[in-house]
C-alpha cells in the first residue's frame, strides 16, 4: 500500500531528454535589402555618411541664408581672426569670409567629384564590359589601350594640359581633366567581373531564350556589377577631391573669381605662419570629405561582399 502512494505522489519524470520542437520564421531578403542592413549596422560607414551629408547640406543650403557671399569683401574686418562677430572663422587679407569661401570651395570641389564619377564611370563601364563579355581580340585590343593609358603619369599630363590652356582652368574642364586620365581602374574592375559573371548559369539561360547581347549585359551583368561600381564610385570622388586639391596647390587649379578647397589652401599656404587659420580650416574640410566619403566606400564594400556574414 505505501508503495502505491509513493508512487502516486512521486514528480513526473523530468523531460529533458525529449526532443524540443522549435519553429523559426526567416524573413527572405533581397539582396539589395541584405546590403542595406549590412551597411546600417557599420558604425563608422554610417557615422561617414551622416558627416558627408551635414557638409554637403551646410555648403549648399546654409549660404543662402549667410550675410556674405564666397566674393564680398569687409574692408572693415581685415585678416581677423576665428570668432570674429559676423566672421565665425576669420576673414583673408582683403576682408572675404572664410566661412563663405569654404562654402563655395566645397560646392566646387563636389562639382568636380560628381562630373569625375560621372564620366569616367561611363568610359570605365563601357571599356571593361565590352572587353570582358565579347573577349578574345577586342580583350586584348582593350586592355592594352587601357595598359597604355595607364603608364601616363596622370598628374603630369594634366599639368601639361593645363599649362599649355590656361583657359580650360574651370571646375568642369579640371573634371573632364581628371575623367579621361581616370577611368582605367575601374575598366579592369568591370572586366573581370563580367569574366567571372558570362560563365553563370542565368547568362546561359538568358542566351538559350534568344536575348540580345545588348539586354544580357545591361540587364543581368551590370546590374550584378552594381557593388563594385558604387565602391570605386565612392573612392573615385574622394580621388577627384584630392587631385583637385593637389592641381590647384600647384599652381594649375581653379582660376579667376571662382574658388575651390584646393585653392584656399594654396592661398592658405603662404599665410600659414602669419593667419593659420586661412590653410588649416580648408585643409580640415578636405580631410573630412575625403575621410568620410573612404568611410562610406569601405562600408559599401562590406556591404555587397558575401563573406560579410556577421549580419544576416
Amino acid at each position: 500500500m505505501t508503495t502505491d502512494v509513493q508512487q502516486a505522489t512521486a514528480p513526473p519524470r523530468s523531460t529533458a531528454t525529449a526532443p524540443v520542437e522549435r519553429e523559426f520564421t526567416v524573413k527572405s531578403r533581397s539582396q539589395t535589402q541584405q546590403a542595406l542592413r549590412r551597411f546600417l549596422h557599420n558604425r563608422l560607414a554610417v557615422g561617414g555618411l551622416a558627416v558627408w551629408v551635414l557638409i554637403l547640406l551646410v555648403s549648399f543650403i546654409y549660404p543662402h541664408f549667410y550675410k556674405y557671399g564666397f566674393s564680398d569683401q569687409d574692408s572693415a574686418a581685415l585678416s581677423v581672426g576665428p570668432g570674429t562677430l559676423g566672421h565665425p572663422l576669420g576673414t583673408d587679407e582683403i576682408g572675404r569670409d572664410l566661412l563663405a569661401r569654404m562654402m563655395r570651395g566645397i560646392q566646387r570641389s563636389t562639382y568636380i567629384s560628381v562630373i569625375f564619377v560621372l564620366i569616367a564611370g561611363f568610359l570605365g563601364i563601357t571599356v571593361g564590359a565590352v572587353a570582358g563579355y565579347f573577349g578574345r581580340w577586342i580583350d586584348n585590343i582593350l586592355m592594352r589601350v587601357v595598359d597604355i593609358i595607364l603608364t601616363v603619369p596622370i598628374l603630369v599630363a594634366i599639368i601639361v594640359i593645363a599649362a599649355n590652356f590656361p583657359s580650360a582652368r574651370s571646375p568642369l574642364g579640371i573634371a573632364l581633366f581628371i575623367a579621361l586620365l581616370g577611368w582605367m581602374d575601374l575598366a579592369r574592375i568591370v572586366r573581370s567581373t563580367f569574366l567571372s559573371l558570362r560563365e553563370r548559369e542565368y547568362v546561359e539561360a538568358a542566351h538559350a531564350l534568344g536575348a540580345s547581347n545588348r539586354r544580357i549585359i545591361l540587364k543581368h551583368l551590370i546590374p550584378n556589377s552594381l557593388g563594385q561600381i558604387i565602391v570605386w564610385g565612392t573612392l573615385g570622388a574622394a580621388t577627384a577631391v584630392i587631385s583637385e586639391a593637389a592641381l590647384s596647390y600647384l599652381g594649375y587649379g581653379v582660376q579667376g573669381s571662382d574658388t575651390s578647397l584646393g585653392s584656399l589652401v594654396a592661398n592658405g599656404a603662404q599665410a600659414a605662419e602669419t593667419r593659420p587659420w586661412l590653410f588649416y580650416f580648408p585643409g580640415l574640410a578636405i580631410l573630412l570629405i575625403v575621410l568620410s566619403i573612404n568611410l562610406i566606400g569601405d562600408g559599401i564594400r562590406d556591404a555587397f561582399d558575401p563573406s560579410a556574414n556577421r549580419v544576416r
